[in-house]
């Protein structure tokens, strides 16, 4: 092989083969790193399903705290439109 002949070098193959070839790699990279969060992903939830064990194992209701949790992360105008639907309802309900 010429120093100046890339017509055989596979590192210039511009054919559809490689392109193809290539778009292939990429999408498995894709789908490798979303494996790879999803993965990452489970183990948070099982961090949260732990640290809410630990929350019912305390002593705490764990439908009061999820509620509060709820409303915590909240916005403070969210949470007063909530509160006063809340109160709405109740009404309704005679309680």
């Amino acid at each position: 092989m010429s120093e100046n002949d890339i017509d055989n070098d596979p590192m210039f193959d511009s054919s559809e083969e490689a392109k193809t070839r290539a778009h292939n790699r990429r999408l498995d990279n894709f789908f490798d790193r979303i494996d790879r969060l999803e993965e990452e992903k489970k183990g948070i939830a099982d961090d949260i399903r732990d640290v809410w064990a630990e929350v019912k194992a305390t002593g705490y209701d764990t439908k009061i705290a999820r509620a509060v949790h709820r409303l915590r992360k909240m916005k403070p105008d969210e949470r007063a439109e909530y509160d006063s639907l809340i109160d709405v309802y109740r009404a309704e309900a005679g309680i």
